[in-house]
């Protein structure tokens, strides 16, 4: 087997980029079923959130396809051409890829290391791979095994303890602006779980005046009455965006909700000071050239990750730790991808001895001990002998495919399998 991932994130790409390869989760569950449908022997996954877009695969050496196809065909589904974003991909493969994941999934890799929303978002990834039932042996044995890896890392260190969140630096923000947050009147576009987390933050900053808006009204309610704040229908929009001192902006939305020229009517229609717009969609809400306008302030996810990198301070001592803890992890699941390959030459070698086993034991029962009563506790204690012999010959197998590889291991197998079928016919013809 071999594995594979290819995409992009905020380290390749700006959010320009990103935003145009954004998938919804029923978007996912879609591009997975034709991916699956081109290929049927593959196994896929494809994780999108603000911060990346990746898809995973895994398929047999000889599948005979090009990442190239993969690449195009990927770009393709958000009509995008494959030229466009190309500078922007980075491609892994096996022990890296795998490393990739692990990497991901706890935080070391995101825009804010040690943020707790990464492992939430992978899981969903991996819940859509699995409704678009594109995934198999082995992209489920490896997105568990980035599942623990994180719990590890969460728990063996504290990175977690020592984050710096995204929607930690957007209240920073507000504060820096704002004498008084708490008078401020609030507006959080979006009623998912961004929107809810920046919510709690301004609440215990004391901010009194929140409001909370998605085209799902009955979700806005829902956040509303869990959080205590208030809720407004999707059509109060612009009004309340001229009552509103900060703005938050985490809608799922394929285009802007306003651009420079939509919103230059309802700045001068306001009559309350400056305005700060915190963008964290992707693809975003707010256009950019927004900022240009004279009062507004217009922070975009990349802008609120660079003052994130700026303030946060972690002991290198513990991301050594997390990425020790990886590193061992990741060898732990190629070994079991390699012992895994050794499968099918495991099968022959236990049909080889079994076939030992019964040619000799047809050569013992003959002529007056074809009868012998003994011949069914003869046959136990005989298997137990193969079995046991076998067993040492698997452990030995292990032993070379870890310290030589898969391919040395590979050849011993067949070389045992050959002779084993050598003696057979030498005795058969003796």
């Amino acid at each position: 087997m071999k594995i594979v991932v290819l995409g992009l994130n905020h380290k390749s790409a700006p959010i320009d980029i990103r935003e145009r390869l954004a998938f919804q989760y029923d978007e996912i569950v879609s591009v997975l079923a034709g991916f699956k449908q081109a290929y049927p022997d593959m196994e896929f996954a494809l994780l999108s959130t603000c911060n990346r877009v990746e898809l995973y695969a895994a398929h047999e050496k000889d599948t005979g396809f090009e990442t190239e196809d993969l690449a195009r065909r990927l770009a393709e589904s958000r009509e995008t051409l494959l030229e466009e974003i190309s500078p922007c991909l980075y491609v892994r493969f096996d022990a890296e890829a795998v490393s990739h994941l692990l990497t991901v999934s706890s935080s070391l890799d995101s825009m804010v290391v040690g943020e707790p929303q990464i492992i939430a978002q992978v899981k969903d990834g991996y819940a859509a791979a699995c409704a678009a039932k594109s995934t198999g042996k082995i992209l489920n044995r490896l997105f568990h095994h980035a599942f623990s890896t994180s719990k590890e890392i969460y728990s063996d260190t504290t990175i977690a303890n020592r984050r710096v969140s995204v929607a930690g630096v957007a209240v920073e923000l507000a504060k820096q602006l704002f004498q008084n947050v708490g008078d401020a009147k609030v507006l959080v576009i979006g009623a998912g779980q961004m929107g809810g987390l920046l919510v709690r933050h301004f609440h215990r900053l004391g901010t009194r005046q929140v409001t909370v808006i998605n085209r799902s009204y009955p979700r806005a309610v829902r956040l509303a009455q869990e959080l205590e704040v208030a809720a407004a229908p999707w059509e109060q929009i612009e009004s309340l965006l001229l009552e509103s001192d900060i703005v938050v902006a985490s809608a799922a939305v394929q285009e802007p909700l306003f651009g420079k020229e939509d919103f230059r009517p309802l700045l001068k229609k306001r009559r309350r000071g400056a305005l700060l717009i915190i963008d964290i969609a992707v693809p975003r809400n707010f256009a950019p050239s927004i900022n240009d306008l004279e009062g507004v302030y217009l922070y975009s996810l990349d802008d609120l990750g660079e003052v994130a990198r700026q303030n946060i301070q972690l002991r290198e001592g513990e991301v050594d730790r997390a990425v020790e803890i990886i590193c061992d992890k990741a060898a732990e699941f190629m070994q079991w991808l390699e012992a895994m390959q050794l499968g099918p030459l495991v099968g022959q070698l236990k049909e080889a001895f079994s076939r030992i086993r019964q040619d000799e034991m047809e050569r013992f029962f003959v002529g007056p001990r074809a009868e012998a009563s003994c011949r069914e506790t003869m046959e136990a204690m005989v298997s137990r002998v193969v079995n046991r012999l076998l067993h040492c010959v698997i452990v030995n197998l292990n032993t070379v495919a870890k310290e030589q590889g898969p391919e040395q291991a590979k050849k011993l197998a067949e070389d045992i399998v050959r002779r084993s079928r050598q003696m057979r016919e030498g005795v058969q013809n003796s």
